[in-house]
């Protein structure tokens, strides 16, 4: 099978039976694309057949990318395409063995992740005008994103038909397009009700979407992080402020509060509970409970 043959045939396998999203599947066919221009330049110009790629071509093109000075970030995601589409192709029965398994990712360091104080939230909330239409708007996005711990595309793609803003109950639509349920809490439920509420806000839209840019079209993924980037500074926080940054903080307060890992991994719609783990990193509210609570003498 030809090199481009079989990319089309991934690529197709992750969209219908995977249902990984445009830009996952354009990242794929990225590093694939990559991989066949290295294929074709140490092949004499022809990229070899997909059942003649061994493990020193791929163990070749890694040490090109080390030796450029690629991070060890972006090495590691690109093997994990690679080693994606080798095994789809190995349960295919196109190839008889397959040429990633002995190929490792270079080890990543494993930082903590970024969070905020219950009172950094409040001050970045204190920054946004409730009075407008779209400082209620900014409210009820900074309050759904640290209420649910939603990610957000998943935000940004929330229709009205997902959402129950009377009982908090949200129906979110994730990574492989598994639903999950995530809930509102009482000030994220308020937020969102004076927005909708508002007189000026238009109910219909694309999609029936529930947040919206100024123009009645579906809120942004990128105007929503310039909008949380701009809120932080004017709060006064020396931490970037990221949708990123609203979730690690929901996680790691309900984790500090108690709730147990499964539940939150639940809530955040992780695959793999080893994923959820990275939030159980010791805070000094976490210790100092954990001293007071055990030791004779505290």
């Amino acid at each position: 099978m030809t090199f481009s043959a079989a990319v089309d045939a991934f690529v197709r396998h992750l969209g219908a039976e995977k249902n990984y999203s445009a830009h996952t599947l354009d990242n794929y066919t990225r590093d694939l694309g990559q991989f066949a221009r290295f294929l074709d330049e140490t092949h004499g110009g022809a990229t070899p057949a997909v059942e003649h790629i061994n493990l020193f071509d791929v163990r070749a093109h890694l040490a090109a990318m080390m030796g450029a000075g690629r991070a060890r970030r972006s090495v590691a995601r690109y093997l994990s395409s690679l080693r994606s589409f080798f095994k789809f192709l190995f349960r295919q029965g196109v190839l008889a063995a397959q040429p990633m398994s002995a190929v490792k990712a270079p080890k990543l360091p494993r930082p903590l992740p970024k969070f905020l104080t219950l009172a950094d939230v409040e001050r970045v909330l204190a920054v946004l005008d409730a009075r407008t239409l779209k400082g209620k708007r900014d409210r009820a996005v900074v309050e759904a994103l640290y209420s649910t711990g939603m990610r957000v595309s998943e935000l940004a793609g929330l229709t009205h038909a997902q959402m129950d803003a009377r009982s908090g109950v949200l129906r979110v639509l994730g990574k492989g397009r598994k639903e999950r349920l995530v809930l509102l809490g009482g000030p994220a439920r308020a937020a969102v009700t004076a927005y909708l509420g508002d007189a000026k806000y238009c109910g219909r839209g694309p999609q029936d979407a529930v947040f919206k840019n100024r123009f009645g079209a579906r809120l942004g993924v990128l105007s929503i992080e310039r909008m949380l980037t701009r809120a932080g500074k004017a709060a006064g926080l020396a931490q970037r402020v990221t949708p990123h940054t609203l979730r690690h903080s929901f996680a790691t307060h309900l984790l500090d509060a108690g709730a147990d890992l499964r539940s939150v991994q639940e809530l955040l719609g992780h695959a793999s509970l080893s994923t959820t783990q990275i939030y159980t990193h010791i805070t000094p509210e976490r210790l100092k409970r954990a001293y007071d609570s055990a030791h004779p003498r505290h």
